[in-house]
């Protein structure tokens, strides 16, 4: 049921309670992760990701908070690809580009929910022909608990041949939701190579070592002190992980005051290291905070971007009889 103005009338919320540290909080409305992760502690609930106030402002313009994106995460270039010798065109939400499946992406939209014992799955059907896509696609992505571990698989069947990259775009901070900034963040990412982009963000086909440059993360870095003394603005480009569809180490966050820590293994052939660049202060938190530049960073573990105009990337295409299946683990420990 929806009301004139396009919202629901109701919403279906969820909660789950890890045997020691994490508490993951949920809704079915708008996309399948549009929560909130906490770390609980005798002090009370610490919320490491952010959040926007109202459940209406994730139908505004936003950077995709706790969002589940597709049915193409990161940015396809000039919106347009070819299969089997059709040429598709994409809507174009991030001049000249199409960004994480356009206008109404997978984060805008309502999923069918089923509870678990230890977590919730969401799915939903994308139509043939949604934001410019080939193709039904049938998608499932299923949240559980394991003690200290978020595990998200997805897992998708298509009934014609089509590109699709699923990721999370949760942003984390793990001082705290309303901490200024994740300058005192020390950062491990397992890539010995990234992709170097061009001034719209789309990888220009290099696979440059990160030997001896800002991307090289493979020793722990403070994240501010790194970005000063590489005079760089942030990241937002692609690590690229081992090509194997086994669990494998991807990323390790540290925050020293607080002793809490986040590991990420992913099946994924790449993460796209963000450190909210263009978080700008005009978006408010639940309880009134603002989120200027660099006061969340995401771990987007998902295909490489551009993969479908680029041969030399990993496949990013789904054929029908075939299926999509990736999991990313979320590992939260105090040290």
């Amino acid at each position: 049921k929806k009301k004139k103005c396009g919202l629901p009338t109701h919403r279906r919320r969820f909660s789950r309670i890890s045997a020691n540290t994490v508490l993951l909080k949920g809704s079915a409305y708008e996309s399948d992760t549009q929560g909130a992760l906490y770390f609980r502690s005798k002090g009370g609930d610490i919320y490491t990701s952010l959040r926007l106030s109202l459940i209406t402002g994730y139908l505004q313009k936003q950077p995709y908070f706790g969002a589940v994106v597709g049915r193409v995460a990161n940015r396809i270039a000039k919106g347009r690809f070819t299969v089997d010798g059709k040429e598709y065109h994409l809507p174009i939400n991030r001049e000249p580009n199409s960004l994480h499946g356009g206008f109404r992406g997978f984060d805008k939209v309502l999923w069918t929910p089923q509870v678990l014992s230890n977590g919730v799955q969401f799915s939903r059907v994308s139509p043939d022909g949604e934001e410019g896509y080939p193709g039904e696609l049938k998608v499932w992505v299923t949240y559980t608990l394991d003690g200290g571990e978020l595990v998200v698989n997805y897992r998708a069947q298509a009934s014609q041949t089509t590109p699709v990259n699923l990721t999370n775009h949760s942003y984390f901070n793990l001082a705290g939701q309303g901490s200024p900034d994740i300058y005192d963040h020390e950062v491990t990412i397992a890539a010995d190579a990234y992709l170097p982009v061009d001034e719209t963000l789309i990888p220009t086909g290099v696979i440059a070592p990160v030997e001896g440059t800002a991307f090289d993360l493979r020793k722990p870095v403070e994240l501010g002190k790194h970005l000063q003394s590489y005079h760089i603005h942030g990241f937002d480009h692609n690590f690229c992980l081992k090509e194997s569809k086994e669990k494998k180490f991807c990323a390790r966050v540290h925050h020293a005051a607080s002793g809490r820590i986040l590991e990420v293994y992913t099946t994924q052939p790449g993460v796209q290291f963000y450190t909210g660049n263009f978080l700008d202060g005009t978006l408010k938190g639940k309880s009134g905070e603002v989120y200027p530049k660099h006061s969340g960073f995401c771990l987007e573990t998902q295909n490489w971007p551009d993969a479908v105009n680029q041969p030399q990337f990993p496949p990013i295409l789904l054929r029908p009889g075939e299926e999509y299946n990736h999991t990313t683990w979320f590992k939260f420990s105090v040290a």
